[in-house]
C-alpha cells in the first residue's frame, strides 16, 4: 500500500522535532524565572531537536525558539482577547501561559510549565507601556492557528550565503509579499509583527536623512519581520536581558565554593573525561607543580627587590632599544 503525501510530511515532522540530545540539568533557576515573569516578555529557548541544530547552525546562535508570555488568563485586560484565549486553552485558568510557533502545530497557547527544564533568557521589552503590552499581546493572540512556515527556515539559511552564487530559483522569496502571506509564521516572526505594530524598536534600521532646510535628521525604519530569528531579541539594546542562574553567586568570591568536581575531571560535550588522558596533552598536576612554584604577590603589597637582582633597565634606555634598528 503506497504512503500518502500526508503521512510522508507528518513522518519527516516527527522526526524534525524529535529531540536527538538527552535533557541536561538546565543553567538556569525555573522557579524564579516564572515568579519574575511579566506579560510581554520574550522567552529565547535552547531547543534539542533537529530542527533547533537547523536554526542553530543558521543563526549561529544558541537560542533556536522563541516565546512570547502572556500571564495568566485574568492578566489579559480585554474579555474577548482572554475568551479566545479560553477556546486555545482548556486547562487551569491560573496556570501561565505563553504563545509560540510549534512546526507541525502552527501557533499555539501552551502552559510556560513546558520548558521547565530548558535553558530559558529572559527578554523584556524596556519601557514598554502596559496598553502597548496588552496590544502586543492581543495581536499574538489574532494569530493562533496560523501554520508554522517551515520554508522561511530554508529562505533564512539561504539569506545568509553570497546572494549572487544561488541560482536564481533558489534564492530567498523572503523579501516578496503576497495577500494572506500572514496565514503562515515562524516563533520570532509573529512576535516580531507584534512589537512592530506598536513602533516598539527590535534591531531598527538607522538613516540620516536632511530636510528641506539641509538639516540633518535621525529616521528609523522597521526591519521585515521574517528577518528576525531568536538571537535577535538577545542583541537588541531595547530589551533587557534578565538571568537567573541555578546557583546564585551573589557574593564576591563565592564562586569559589561552589560544588566543583574534586577530581579535576571535565566535561567535553558529550561525555566527563579525565583531561590528562587526551592526547598531547601534559598532565596538568604536572605542569602545576613544576611550573608554579612561586608563590602568588598580593598586587596591593609588592616585593622590594633583593640586593642580588639586576638593576631594572629604565624605561626609556628599553624603548630606544626595541625601536631603533641594527647596525
Amino acid at each position: 500500500m503506497g504512503l500518502s503525501l500526508k503521512s510522508v510530511t507528518d513522518a519527516i515532522i516527527h522526526w524534525l522535532i524529535e529531540d536527538f540530545t538527552e535533557a541536561e540539568a538546565p543553567l538556569c533557576d525555573f522557579e524564579r524565572i516564572r515568579y519574575e515573569l511579566r506579560p510581554c516578555d520574550v522567552l529565547l529557548c535552547e531547543g534539542r531537536s533537529h530542527v533547533s541544530n537547523v536554526i542553530r547552525l543558521v543563526t549561529q546562535s544558541p537560542w533556536t525558539h522563541s516565546c512570547i508570555y502572556i500571564g495568566r488568563l485574568h492578566d489579559i485586560d480585554d474579555p474577548e482577547v482572554r475568551a479566545l484565549v479560553a477556546q486555545h486553552y482548556r486547562g487551569d485558568p491560573s496556570e501561565q501561559l505563553i504563545i509560540e510557533g510549534m512546526l507541525g502545530k502552527g501557533t499555539v497557547v501552551a502552559p510556560l510549565k513546558n520548558y521547565e527544564n530548558t535553558h530559558i533568557r529572559i527578554c523584556r521589552p524596556d519601557g514598554l507601556s502596559r496598553r502597548d503590552a496588552q496590544s502586543v499581546i492581543e495581536f499574538c493572540v489574532h494569530r493562533l492557528g496560523t501554520k508554522y512556515d517551515v520554508r522561511q527556515i530554508f529562505d533564512l539559511a539561504r539569506f545568509f550565503f553570497p546572494w549572487a552564487i544561488l541560482p536564481r530559483r533558489w534564492r530567498s522569496s523572503i523579501f516578496s509579499h503576497h495577500p494572506g502571506s500572514y496565514t503562515r509564521t515562524v516563533c520570532s516572526t509573529v512576535i516580531a509583527e507584534a512589537f512592530t505594530n506598536v513602533s516598539f524598536p527590535i534591531l531598527p534600521a538607522i538613516k540620516y536623512v536632511n530636510n528641506d532646510s539641509g538639516a540633518e535628521n535621525v529616521e528609523l525604519y522597521h526591519r521585515n519581520p521574517r528577518l528576525y530569528t531568536p538571537r535577535d531579541f538577545d542583541y537588541s539594546p531595547y530589551f533587557e536581558i534578565i538571568k537567573y542562574p541555578f546557583i546564585q553567586v551573589v557574593e564576591q568570591g563565592l564562586y569559589r565554593q561552589l560544588p566543583w568536581n574534586k577530581e579535576g575531571l571535565i566535561y567535553n560535550d558529550s561525555e566527563i573525561i579525565n583531561p590528562n588522558t587526551l592526547p598531547h596533552q601534559r598532565p596538568i598536576k604536572q605542569t602545576v607543580s613544576q611550573t608554579d612554584k612561586t608563590p602568588p604577590v598580593h598586587p596591593s603589597a609588592p616585593e622590594s627587590p633583593s640586593e642580588t637582582d639586576p638593576k631594572p633597565t629604565p624605561e626609556k634606555e628599553s624603548t630606544n632599544q626595541i625601536s631603533s634598528p641594527k647596525a
